[in-house]
């Protein structure tokens, strides 16, 4: 992959938190299997929403309570009826479905990554 090299304050321009699933929805109206998420991220920041295509590895009933990470500093993005706040943040298995990335201990939410 030719990706172009950046320096250390791009990095810092890109705002990932860790916050807490409050609550995980069905998305029906969503083009491809995707959840409403209510992330909370403290009081600094707040609740915000995100659409996550997470369907194949997460049931709605374990998302809640999740500690996840997520860009909180990009602009809300329209996806159908639904206004996606956040980016949660995940990577590829091997068939392209999204896995969570999420600290592997419990940490304050509102954290920045770093």
């Amino acid at each position: 992959m030719d990706t172009p090299q950046i320096v250390f304050d791009d990095f810092l321009k890109v705002d990932i938190r860790v916050g807490r699933v409050v609550k995980a929805e069905p998305f029906p109206e969503a083009r491809k299997p995707a959840y409403k998420l209510t992330i909370d991220f403290g009081a600094a920041i707040g609740e915000k929403r995100s659409s996550a295509q997470i369907t194949k590895h997460y049931a709605l009933d374990e998302l809640e309570g999740r500690l996840v990470l997520a860009v909180v500093n990009f602009p809300p993005r329209q996806i159908g009826k639904f206004m996606s706040q956040v980016l949660t943040l995940g990577v590829p298995d091997e068939e392209g479905e999204v896995v969570l990335i999420e600290p592997s201990k419990d940490v304050p939410i509102g954290g920045r990554l770093y």
